[in-house]
């Protein structure tokens, strides 16, 4: 056994099990975790704030194989990261937290930065643990990854004493725990035919972690071959590829009512990777009488509501590629399977949204041809969102990162993870301008770590989506919901990056091929009529 530091080891620990990044704001409480760092094969992000570490952390974990891992300072540190526990929490995404800790012996005494990490963040993540014994060092890093990535995925948190981690130790690495990705039994594919063929009007809805080309593709496939339409959850849009005859569009906010009739109009609902949740079912009202099977590894079903006539505890994965060659006898009711799919073909449509200044609808319709295809989109969370979810194809697997809780801020963030996990793979990310200022001093963090992406900031000078909520039960009395804003384009400029301002929407294309020619950061800003709520209906 090699003699070593608990600090040094967490490091050995992470490099063992094939971390690449860490991303984070230094803080004195976990020096020794920095210094081991510093010959480490991990590279250190550093951010500029610590939700930005947060959510570039959590959109790792959502895009590879491996959960992201950011490294925080103790109470005010934690305070700030908190926010992207929660929403990988309640998005079932894996991700490792390390928070540094007052020494041993100053607890109980409220010292300074002290706060209690079982308290703050025991009710949102998976485990919360913290390292009093050095030697343990690299146990309890391994534990923290498997934990995150087994059954339903999930944030771990870690706080690490600061006299702990330089205590000297005898200990070497461990070998990473496999996390076990179970496929479905006979038993289990037998009792699944035996429903679908019993249904006039199956649907399956795909989403959560863990979809790969391969999988997608195989499901998709599957169900174009026996006429069965595949919705997506909310913000899982990349689960199977659009371009599947079998895609019928997306749950959650911003649906067409004639994909969320799907949910009410089938006989059996097969979840496959999701659950039946407040989102995708509108507030926990829709797709609750039909039959129900849950394909999930979690085998608790959080969040799950309704009945559930067959569990089948597996992997996404594992699941796609186990049914994608059967010949399951079905026969679907005349028009379900067409119609899902045209509904869905017209829905996504772009349309002009009429108005003054940048008209978004046609903006998504110039993307759409001028995006990679194998792009990745990020976005945070507001009216702005509705666009890019509405008309932009995926049709690549890991190629979209975005909030499932409605968390402002992650799409710059994760633009820069995107960026870094898949340096040859165009990132776009779509923000609002109250989501952009949330984060968007991460643009510096993008300039010193040679990230790239392009950035189209919506800039409407409103909270949308809350003045919304104002003109429905409060007319005529907005309140709270104004932004005075910067120059967006020169923002950007201002940190090194490329900046320009585009009015109209013919001048986008131009706009966007110069963006993706300047090799930087790219900030697009696009003024839009304040009045416009939402993509126009067609």
């Amino acid at each position: 056994m090699s003699t070593t530091t608990a600090g040094h080891l967490i490091v050995e620990q992470l490099e063992r099990a094939g971390i690449k990044r860490v991303y984070g704001v230094p803080g004195e409480s976990y020096l020794d975790v920095l210094d081991g760092l510093h010959d480490s094969s991990i590279e250190t992000i550093v951010t500029r704030h610590e939700g930005g570490a947060g959510f570039m952390a959590l959109a790792e974990g959502r895009l590879t194989e491996l959960p992201g891992v950011a490294m925080v300072t103790r109470g005010p540190g934690a305070a700030n990261a908190f926010i992207a526990i929660h929403t990988a929490h309640q998005d079932a995404t894996p991700m490792i937290l390390f928070v540094g800790l007052i020494p041993v012996a100053d607890r109980g005494r409220e010292s300074f930065q002290e706060f209690d990490i079982n308290a703050w963040f025991g009710s949102t993540a998976k485990k919360v643990v913290t390292l009093d014994d050095a030697a343990s060092a690299a146990r309890v890093v391994d534990d923290a990854i498997f934990t995150s990535l087994s059954g339903r995925p999930g944030p771990v948190v870690i706080g690490l004493p600061e006299d702990v981690l330089v205590h000297t130790i005898h200990e070497d690495t461990v070998e990473p725990r496999r996390v076990s990705r179970p496929g479905p039994t006979a038993a289990d594919l037998a009792e699944l035919e035996t429903r679908l063929a019993a249904a006039n009007k199956p649907l399956v809805v795909v989403g959560g972690e863990g979809w790969t080309q391969a999988s997608g593709d195989a499901l998709a496939a599957w169900a174009a071959r026996h006429s069965v339409p595949v919705v997506a959850d909310f913000r899982a849009y990349d689960a199977v590829p659009h371009s599947s005859e079998s895609y019928a569009g997306f749950l959650g906010y911003g649906r067409s009512d004639a994909t969320a009739a799907l949910l009410d109009d089938s006989d059996l609902l097969v979840f496959l990777g999701c659950v039946r949740g407040d989102v995708l079912s509108d507030g926990y009202i829709r797709g609750l009488k039909a039959a129900t099977v849950v394909i999930n590894p979690d085998p608790d079903l959080l969040g799950h509501f309704g009945r559930v006539d067959q569990h089948i505890t597996a992997d996404v994965s594992a699941f796609s590629l186990a049914i994608a060659d059967s010949d399951s006898a079905m026969r679907t009711a005349a028009g379900w399977f067409q119609d899902a799919r045209a509904n869905y073909v017209k829905f996504s449509a772009a349309q002009p949204d009429g108005g003054t200044a940048v008209d978004l609808g046609i903006v998504m319709e110039i993307l759409k041809q001028e995006m990679d295809d194998d792009a990745v989109l990020t976005f945070g969370a507001g009216n702005h969102a509705l666009w890019p979810a509405r008309y932009l194809k995926h049709n690549s697997a890991n190629s979209l990162t975005a909030p499932r809780n409605g968390a402002m801020g992650m799409g710059i963030p994760a633009a820069v993870a995107a960026s870094l996990a898949f340096p040859g793979r165009q990132v776009i990310s779509v923000a609002g301008d109250g989501c952009f200022m949330m984060n968007g001093q991460e643009i510096a963090t993008a300039m010193g770590h040679c990230a790239q992406f392009i950035v189209l900031v919506v800039d409407n000078g409103i909270f949308a989506t809350i003045r919304e909520h104002q003109e429905a039960h409060y007319p005529g009395r907005p309140s709270g919901t104004h932004m005075t804003n910067p120059d967006f384009a020169a923002l950007a400029r201002s940190y090194g990056g490329y900046g320009e301002r585009v009015d109209r929407a013919e001048d986008f294309a131009a706009a966007f091929r110069r963006a993706v020619d300047s090799g930087l950061p790219a900030v697009l800003h696009l003024p839009q009529d304040p009045t416009t709520r939402s993509p126009k209906s067609n």
